[in-house]
């Protein structure tokens, strides 16, 4: 071969990537593979892999109609490889590159697999930089290693200074850096949600769901309903459509849930932006062009675009300081296991059962069901960490180890103390009752505090501060509600903690 051999993963699928930006497509190869390992490490929804595994067909499609040397490995091809190991090894083996390019990987796993190639092979194995995230491993350990505490706010306040990003001068567009306060609004009846695009089904993507079906009908989730676009052009009209119709309402109903609505005004670009089919940066100029031809309001654009450039950034640079032993956190000591209802559905909290069945049905929950409501109830209940993350991991589509981790171990569970949340996120079942219309259509009644008929989530809350004083009752955000708990009476105490000790056994 005399050439170089370039190993893309499935969640680089840009061709703006670092280890395609020189390919030669006279001499280089470019290696993309379905392996069953990474299919199956964890159980992934259906859809996930039927997601990827199209994007990753179509992708290599279009690299060979532009003339480049494309080794692609379908699942289903006898004696294919089983792992990234495996693929490279057989490349290798028939190929005799002079040299093996990749970008670093997401995963910590996957670093140290790739590190090991190099004592594997005898040529050079270049790992580069994944430069579509806009803050490096250094800036962002500079950064933590000048401040205090670790909090997503001030890295995301530099952040938009050394990117320019709603700027003004020196100072925030609009005299503020953050719109929180105006994007808390529940949905009501007069507000028209926009109907989303359809996508076609072609022939790669039906060979796809043919594949998943037959060899992951155990794993969770339908593959019904498929219709996420799996091609750069179908993801940038998507991001083109989110910007037009949806972002305008997006701060302002950020936070809301509606049954039978899961997308409501959210992005849903999230997968799009992980695998590769859109660039961080393209997505963030989109909305700051809307914000600035005064299309969007910039509570809108500035709570869109802080997902982006401060969360997103922010758990990157989180699980990549913490790495290894990062996944092991469990500072409350939670240890319960994770209840059935997680994998069937079937609970008579209509919060998580519409929680849950719209990730089975789509592979996709927007922040605040996963953070305040499934979430919500994994902290209250105290459940496993690991069976937690494991979880999370399976079921959603843009799930990777690197954003996954730190969202539920830091900002979900606190299982590590605090490292960047300033508080637990506990509620009761009031919070969810005013976001959504979940509460209305439950067996138990959110207003009652106490009884077999009380919403779970208005004695969990409780229970949840009462086990774990001795953990949290320093906190400075949380210690109000101590001395709220003080004033209760032993009876009144007594009767949450028997509430709750007979739903978590019923669990």
């Amino acid at each position: 071969m005399a050439g170089t051999l370039r190993f893309v993963l499935g969640d680089q699928l840009s061709t703006e990537i670092s280890s395609l930006r020189d390919v030669d497509p006279d001499h280089d190869t470019i290696l993309i593979a379905e392996v069953m390992d990474e299919a199956t490490y964890v159980k992934h929804h259906k859809k996930k892999i039927a997601f990827l595994f199209s994007a990753m067909r179509h992708f290599a499609s279009g690299l060979e109609a532009k003339g480049f040397a494309v080794r692609y490995h379908r699942l289903e091809q006898d004696k294919g490889p089983r792992s990234f190991n495996q693929a490279l090894i057989d490349a290798v083996n028939d190929l005799d590159p002079d040299r093996i390019v990749v970008t670093e990987p997401g995963e910590y796993r996957v670093r140290q697999m790739m590190e090991d190639w190099r004592g594997m092979f005898d040529c050079e194995v270049e790992i580069r930089t994944d430069d579509r995230f806009l803050c490096t491993h250094g800036e962002f350990r500079d950064w933590a290693s000048d401040s205090k505490t670790l909090r997503m706010e001030y890295f995301y306040r530099e952040m938009r200074k050394k990117l320019d990003i709603l700027m003004d001068g020196d100072e925030p567009a609009g005299g503020q850096w953050n719109y929180d306060h105006d994007n808390r609004e529940a949905l009501d009846g007069a507000v028209d949600i926009p109907e989303r695009p359809q996508w076609s089904i072609d022939e790669t993507t039906t060979e796809v769901l043919d594949l998943v079906g037959q060899r992951f009908d155990d794993h969770f989730g339908s593959l019904e309903g498929f219709d996420y676009p799996v091609t750069r052009r179908q993801a940038t009209h998507y991001l083109n459509w989110f910007v037009d119709e949806a972002l305008p309402c997006f701060g302002r109903y950020q936070d809301a849930m509606k049954q039978g609505r899961p997308l409501i005004f959210h992005s849903h670009l999230s997968a799009l932006i992980n695998c590769g089919l859109l660039a961080p940066r393209e997505v963030v100029e989109k909305a700051e062009e809307a914000w600035k031809a005064g299309d969007v309001p910039i509570n809108a654009a500035e709570g869109f675009i802080r997902q982006i450039i401060g969360w997103r950034e922010f758990i990157r640079g989180i699980y990549w300081s913490q790495m290894p032993d990062y996944g092991r956190s469990n500072k409350l000591l939670a240890q319960r296991a994770l209840p059935d209802f997680f994998w069937t559905k079937e609970t008579s909290m209509n919060c998580m059962r519409q929680s849950i069945t719209e990730t089975w049905d789509n592979a996709y929950a927007h922040h605040i069901q996963r953070l305040m409501v499934i979430g919500n109830f994994c902290l209250l209940a105290g459940l496993d960490p690991k069976e937690v993350q494991e979880w999370y991991l399976i079921v959603y589509h843009d799930a990777y180890e690197w954003v996954e981790m730190p969202n539920v171990v830091g900002m979900i569970l606190f299982a590590d103390g605090g490292l960047f949340a300033s508080k637990p996120y506990a509620a009761s079942g009031s919070y969810i009752n005013k976001m959504s219309d979940y509460c209305v259509h439950c067996d138990y009644a959110v207003k009652r505090k106490h009884g077999p008929d009380a919403c779970p989530f208005n004695y969990l809350y409780w229970d949840f501060l009462d086990r774990n004083r001795e953990r949290l009752e320093n906190n400075a955000r949380v210690g109000m509600m101590y001395r709220t708990w003080d004033r209760f009476s032993d009876k009144k105490k007594q009767t949450i903690r028997d509430d709750s000790s007979r739903f978590l056994q019923n669990l």
